[in-house]
């Protein structure tokens, strides 16, 4: 190594060695490298604006009195297990050296560590208060647990007592399928991989051969703060807020808390604990599934009984037939009669109109009329003969089908059915058995006509329900009233 000259005799310095710069900052650069080496140093971030575009970090340490430039390497940058931050005290370890390009003196940090507990404890607040203002604390932004999950994933070691106490757990509880994604829960990179563990648990589909899980549980034991640190990191917080996937968070003793507890959806005190919740009891679903049915059973009863009660209150407020079509058949028995009067009448009032017109006709005034004249009147004359046999074929028409849907109204057409009508002496309809004594004369109209009977005894179980059966048919169809009889007897 070139030693740097004592100048103290040599003050014209006319036989000095010459250097030039890059010897000299070389020689400060090796001579301070040597003399320090590997050091550990305690101070503030101060400058700190994140990872350069080349991935080096370039910032400052200061205390109260003086500061010293720091430089951390991509390389080192991504095996820190705590990243620098804005005002965080930090123990840095590293090796002091210089920049010959700006004749500085600076660190270049290999590992960073909080500067004791105190320090991780207000950086810990300082996140909460930063992810607080963010809103991804906020309870309306929680997701509900799904009851019956087909799917449970976990995210945490697959060694250790936790992932056996929650398998042991669900084969208690209710047995379900569940999908292990293994994770470093502790130590440098384990909370790139817990974040990428719940983004790759969202990124499967629901029909996908690894299906998609309802619910996800991030759990890891108990254990200190430095312990416990990687689910107080960013990305994995970030990662929690931004799961559609339901999230339970079971990290820690029931004493212990981190950022992701506040960000899941709900925080168990356990990992155990958190597959209690994250199915349900088989002993109490079925319990509860047998309570149900019987609610339902006892429902669907009380349902049928008031649609069965009900169903009797409106059967007795409906009209019967005869009075459904009593008035409509009145009002066309009325229509029948006052079409027939109006067709004679309209018929008459042509003819006489048309007798005026004729005889007010003469060869005299069919002479003194134009040729024209005549003509028109001679085309008026047949269009009024068509018009006339027009509406008089039209009112047949009408008249016709009125007279079938008399016909097929009547009670003739039910007797033809094999229906009969019964009637007392007095030419009333028997309505029940009951009221017919022995030796009483009725007649009974069939469709091809009457026959006189005498009843020989009084209304048994069997004559009583033929009486009914006879009264209802009676019933069934309205007195008519009648013009006379044909020869066989029926009416017509």
């Amino acid at each position: 190594m070139n030693s740097i000259p004592n100048t103290r005799d040599n003050r014209a310095g006319a036989n000095a060695p010459e250097f030039s710069v890059s010897e000299l900052s070389g020689a400060i650069k090796r001579a301070l490298e040597d003399g320090f080496g590997y050091v550990r140093l305690r101070g503030e971030i101060s400058g700190y604006r994140g990872p350069h575009a080349s991935g080096h970090c370039y910032f400052a340490l200061k205390d109260e009195k003086a500061k010293i430039e720091a430089v951390i390497w991509k390389g080192a940058f991504g095996r820190l297990r705590f990243k620098p931050e804005e005002g965080m005290e930090v123990i840095a370890q590293g090796k002091v050296t210089t920049f010959p390009g700006s004749s500085k003196y600076q660190i270049m940090i290999e590992a960073l560590e909080p500067a004791g507990a105190g320090a991780l404890m207000a950086l810990l607040e300082e996140r909460k208060r930063k992810f607080a203002a963010e809103g991804l604390f906020a309870e309306e932004r929680k997701k509900p647990r799904p009851y019956l999950p087909k799917v449970v994933g976990i995210v945490t070691s697959p060694t250790g007592a936790v992932i056996r106490d929650m398998l042991h757990g669900f084969n208690e509880r209710f047995p379900t399928r569940v999908l292990l994604w293994p994770v470093r829960v502790q130590g440098e990179g384990s909370a790139a991989e817990v974040a990428a563990a719940i983004k790759g648990f969202n990124a499967l589909e629901a029909n996908g051969v690894i299906p998609r899980p309802d619910v996800l549980i991030v759990a890891r034991g108990g254990g200190s703060l430095e312990d416990l640190w990687s689910f107080n990191e960013e990305i994995v917080v970030r990662a929690a807020a931004e799961s559609s996937i339901p999230l339970i968070s079971a990290v820690g003793h029931e004493t212990d808390w981190t950022l992701i507890d506040l960000v899941a959806d709900a925080r168990a005190p356990t990992p155990t604990k958190a597959a209690e919740w994250a199915v349900p009891k088989y002993s109490e679903l079925v319990e509860c599934v047998e309570k149900f049915m019987m609610r339902k059973r006892t429902a669907v009863r009380r349902a049928l009984e008031s649609a069965k009660t009900h169903l009797k209150a409106s059967s007795r407020g409906l009209p019967k037939l005869q009075d459904i079509v009593a008035m409509p058949r009145q009002r066309f028995d009325a229509v029948d009669r006052r079409l027939s009067r109006a067709l004679l009448a309209n018929t008459r009032a042509h003819a006489t109109q048309l007798a005026r017109i004729t005889g007010r006709l003469s060869p005299a005034t069919i002479l003194q009329r134009h040729s024209r004249c005549a003509e028109r009147l001679e085309v008026l004359e047949r269009r009024a003969g068509r018009a006339l046999m027009n509406r008089v074929a039209v009112s047949r028409r009408i008249l016709d089908g009125r007279a079938d849907l008399l016909k097929s109204l009547g009670y003739q057409s039910v007797l033809s059915r094999g229906f009969a009508l019964v009637r007392d002496d007095n030419g009333q309809m028997v309505r029940q058995a009951a009221s017919v004594q022995a030796g009483a004369v009725i007649n009974i109209e069939f469709a091809d006509g009457r026959v006189g009977a005498i009843a020989e005894g009084g209304p048994g179980p069997d004559t009583q329900s033929e009486g009914s059966k006879s009264s209802e048919r009676g019933s069934k169809t309205p007195r008519q009233k009648t013009s006379g009889r044909n020869k066989q007897g029926s009416l017509f």
